[in-house]
């Protein structure tokens, strides 16, 4: 639905998901709230392994991230590589924040651009990797893609500068935009796992991902969370937001058919036992692209902050073996520095 200004219309994709008319899709729970999708992986881990989760990774001191030379591009790099490739491309901003250029329209996913990921900074999680440009910096914004609403996706004060400075739509789950200050956006959509929204000449359909929201103390699953497929002057990005591997993955691809580039999360995967519900290992997540139909795989949501156990630059290893073990070529595999562009895919003819 739109939530300000003229709405355009929305296409809801028949499917599995989709239930009788008068029912409820299966992901809606009845009182309100939402749930994934059937076959999704759950955790095991017991109330301890969590409390000494939250202890590791709350209170006790991580030792200093040392950057591998290169990993991060400074704002001069950064800008001059977006004017060294004015066509359709992405530009890593770090964690799970893109921009994407696609058509003529310039769309940025879950800006996540501060230093910290917490509702009360500075306390809470870091970057260890500066952000490659600051909100302010940033160039003109169409549109704003917000997978879900926790604090290293939806980030209030990047997002307060970009609507203040661009006025961009926004496109989100169900929910979702009541975190946000309306006046400073164009028309904010909150959509549904697979209702399709043409905007400003680009398609962008809301896909499943295995996951969760939470943002304060009673509102798990409030809000719905997802990813998005965007399709714009016959290219196409799937870009998956948080998630693990789940049967939904298959389903998805049949009924969008294959992406040209799949953005996957790569990192927040240990301990298994914990995150086995919510984020993907790296080999899980080359089998997202996989079974997407994508050619060319990007790994985010690593390199940026540390939100858990693994190593920060294990992921990207592993991400590149896994490329290679499922017969893809190694220039499929994209690990970018963070403010690094890259143009699109060669479009197959």
């Amino acid at each position: 639905m739109a939530r300000a200004g003229l709405g355009l219309p929305l296409l809801a994709l028949g499917g599995q998901q989709a239930s009788a008319a008068g029912e409820l899709p299966w992901h809606h729970l009845p009182g309100g709230g939402f749930r994934n999708p059937p076959g999704s992986p759950v955790s095991q881990a017991s109330r301890g392994d969590w409390w000494s989760f939250m202890y590791r990774r709350l209170i006790a001191a991580d030792p200093p991230v040392e950057l591998p030379a290169g990993h991060v591009l400074g704002p001069r790099a950064t800008l001059a590589g977006l004017d060294e490739v004015p066509g359709d491309s992405i530009t890593w901003l770090g964690h799970a924040c893109f921009l994407i250029r696609l058509g003529g329209l310039t769309l940025v996913t879950d800006p996540y651009l501060a230093e910290h990921a917490s509702p009360l900074p500075p306390f809470g999680p870091k970057r260890f990797a500066p952000a490659p440009l600051a909100a302010a910096d940033l160039p003109r914004i169409d549109i704003v893609l917000l997978s879900h609403n926790h604090y290293d996706h939806l980030d209030l004060p990047s997002l307060r500068t970009i609507g203040q400075r661009h006025r961009p739509a926004v496109v989100t789950g169900l929910g979702v935009s009541r975190y946000l200050d309306r006046g400073l956006f164009g028309t904010i959509y909150e959509l549904d796992w697979y209702q399709r929204l043409d905007l400003g000449g680009a398609a962008i359909t809301a896909a499943p991902a295995v996951h969760f929201s939470k943002r304060g103390f009673f509102d798990r699953n409030a809000t719905l969370w997802c990813g998005f497929r965007i399709e714009a002057a016959g290219r196409s990005v799937h870009f998956t937001g948080d998630t693990t591997f789940a049967p939904v993955f298959a389903e998805t691809g049949q009924r969008l058919g294959p992406a040209e580039l799949a953005l996957v999360p790569i990192g927040a995967y240990e301990p298994r036992a914990l995150m086995v519900g919510s984020h993907c290992t790296p080999e899980e997540a080359v089998e997202i692209g996989r079974v997407l139909g994508a050619r060319t795989m990007c790994g985010m949501h690593w390199g940026t902050i540390r939100l858990t156990d693994e190593q920060p630059f294990e992921p990207p290893v592993r991400f590149r073996a896994a490329m290679r073990a499922a017969g893809y070529p190694d220039d499929a595999a994209w690990v970018l520095a963070l403010g690094e562009t890259r143009a699109m895919p060669a479009a197959v003819s």
